[in-house]
């Protein structure tokens, strides 16, 4: 009989004692301060659980103190490309450093939406129709003419979103064939490529996935509710803009087929340790898969967090046992 998650958080405890923990947060990308929130909120709850943890920025002196002092596993904490585009990852690997989540492949093929969706549409996970455009095409095949197929194609409302980045940055809600245009700029803001997909109205969810020892499990489900309509980046992380339900009001046969759609995503991409799958249940009960995010915000406004309390467990407990997951890695 396998151990409950309390039990294994009170062994993780017990084996992280003697580790050292690195938290990486900050960087460079649009998500820096988020990153800087997170970061700190997972030095905190590390610290309370009696680990030997730091704080320390992506920066030129990583590498040169990862060599001369190398940590027994590091938490990244880093949002944007920096943090999920796989490359710290790889660098990661290169020192001979574990670390808590995917690795490199996986975290490259779940940052990049388009890739990702046609992985879970191959594997008969529902995910809206998309299209991608890079800015580049967009221009040589003139984008009126571009804009009207998309529109004649995937319908309205439609998605348009950055099809690599986070936090909302760059994404909007087109419901108007005339404000199109002017959302695909914002996007190009951010990602030289737009991802433009139908909308499908619905409850949003997010289910984050962990692995305490026992397998991937999903944490109830939090249901998201933008005050504007609109899960942007103000809704995200301004107090009063959004209103969360944990667990979300599902049905319960509805709620169980969440959890086993946001599993089926966390395996199809190759990920582990934990991740966050965000979700549209529609009128029908039936959920689609918009992304899947592998390194999940961990600010008091972000969603894993909320998702570890609803489930009764300690947030702290939660990531020292990811740790000693990682640590063992290299042991």
């Amino acid at each position: 009989m396998g151990t409950t998650a309390a039990e294994q958080s009170v062994t993780a405890t017990a084996v992280t004692d003697d580790l050292r923990v690195l938290v990486l947060a900050g960087g460079l990308s649009y998500e820096r301060d988020v990153s800087l929130r997170s970061g700190r909120r997972v030095l905190d709850a590390l610290r309370a659980v009696g680990m030997d943890v730091e704080l320390r920025d992506a920066d030129v002196a990583l590498l040169p103190a990862l060599a001369v002092d190398p940590p027994d596993a590091v938490v990244i904490a880093l949002h944007g490309a920096t943090g999920e585009d796989g490359s710290l990852r790889g660098v990661l690997d290169l020192c001979d450093v574990p670390y808590v989540g995917c690795d490199a492949r996986a975290s490259r093929l779940a940052w990049d939406k388009p890739s990702a969706k046609a992985v879970l549409r191959e594997a008969g996970i529902p995910t809206p129709d998309w299209v991608a455009l890079p800015h580049d095409r967009f221009s040589e095949l003139g984008a009126v003419a571009v804009l009207d197929r998309i529109v004649d194609r995937l319908g309205l409302p439609l998605m348009v979103k950055p099809a690599q980045g986070g936090s909302g940055l760059g994404a909007a809600v087109v419901r108007d064939a005339a404000a199109l245009p002017a959302a695909m700029v914002g996007c190009f803001a951010y990602d030289s490529t737009a991802l433009v997909e139908r909308y499908v109205p619905g409850m949003d969810v997010a289910v984050s996935v962990v692995d305490l020892g026992d397998g991937p499990r999903a944490l109830p489900a939090v249901e998201i509710v933008p005050r504007n309509g609109v899960y942007d980046y103000a809704a995200r992380y301004t107090a009063g803009r959004t209103t969360w339900h944990t667990p979300a009001r599902l049905e319960p046969e509805v709620a169980d087929t969440v959890a086993k759609v946001a599993l089926a995503a966390h395996a199809a991409l190759g990920l582990r340790d934990l991740s966050r799958v965000d979700l549209i249940v529609d009128a029908d009960g039936q959920p689609h898969v918009l992304e899947v995010n592998v390194s999940p915000g961990m600010t008091e406004t972000s969603l894993l967090p909320l998702a570890v309390a609803s489930d009764g467990l300690d947030f702290g407990r939660v990531l020292s046992s990811l740790v000693a997951r990682a640590a063992a890695r290299r042991r």
